[in-house]
């Protein structure tokens, strides 16, 4: 997905936000399935990279226009 303008950058960052205090809170948890959880932190993981990735090509294309 490609960010076009401030609102959705914003948003975006909103979104990494709750994900990385979500990976957090999982990261401290204890007891239940192992298994399953070590898929939950891969998935986490590769959403939060997602989003980083999203940003920083939003910032390095409107760092060069201006």
């Amino acid at each position: 997905m490609d960010l076009r303008n401030e609102r959705e950058v914003a948003n975006t960052r909103t979104k990494l936000a709750r994900l990385e205090a979500r990976y957090a809170a999982h990261e401290q948890e204890t007891g239940g399935d192992e298994e399953l959880r070590e898929i939950t932190m891969e998935s986490l993981t590769r959403l939060i990279n997602q989003l980083k990735e999203e940003i920083a090509r939003y910032e390095a294309r409107h760092a060069v226009r201006r």
